[in-house]
């Protein structure tokens, strides 16, 4: 039987409530099946940046998806060494879902820097569709991003989050300089900051 399966990536450092919302928004509107939480090692265009050890990150997204039917934590990219493309990525996914319908789960600001990605082209044709996350107020200029990658419009699915200013590297600077913070965070993640002192300042 066919299903349809989010697919969620990003280094989640920390992962955050707003990770959740978005995952769960999309679990919802776009109808599907699952969503596979994708956790990358490093990301090719973040290799300038340090990221926490993965040991720490697995572990907290372990606790963000704890006891939450349809949300599911994939390795994928744990299986081939890196670079971890997202292209490459979705051919594995394919490949262990053979009947699946892939979907493609994204920011506005993704999707506006989506033909700068490795392999855009084969990008656009290795997922069902790109759901796109959209904020009040939200601008995504179509035509342009129409001529840079043709195509992409057919495959778009938007859906609805409220607008929510939380982000990782937010919450990281925020335990750094000692401000508030707890109430962005799961329970689990919140107190697995706290007895391993991450993100604290150098």
């Amino acid at each position: 039987m066919s299903e349809n399966i989010g697919i969620f990536g990003g280094t989640f450092d920390p992962p955050h409530l707003g990770h959740l919302i978005l995952a769960a928004e999309a679990l919802n509107q776009l109808q599907l099946t699952r969503v596979l939480w994708v956790i990358s090692p490093q990301p090719p265009h973040k290799t300038e940046q340090t990221i926490t050890a993965m040991e720490h990150r697995l572990e907290m997204l372990k606790q963000t998806i704890l006891n939450s039917p349809g949300f599911e934590l994939s390795m994928i990219e744990f299986s081939r060494p890196a670079p971890h493309y997202t292209v490459d990525t979705l051919d594995l996914l394919q490949s262990k879902y053979p009947a699946a319908r892939l979907i493609l789960l994204l920011g506005g600001d993704s999707l506006h820097d989506l033909p700068t990605w490795n392999r855009p082209n084969e990008l656009l044709y290795a997922v069902h569709s790109f759901g796109v996350m959209r904020r009040p107020g939200d601008s995504i200029d179509m035509p342009l991003l129409e001529s840079r990658l043709p195509g992409i419009t057919a495959r778009l699915r938007f859906f609805e989050t409220p607008q929510l200013e939380i982000s990782s590297s937010v919450i990281r600077q925020r335990i750094q300089t000692k401000g508030h913070f707890r109430y962005y965070l799961p329970t689990g993640v919140y107190d697995y900051i706290q007895k391993n002192a991450l993100y604290r300042a150098k």
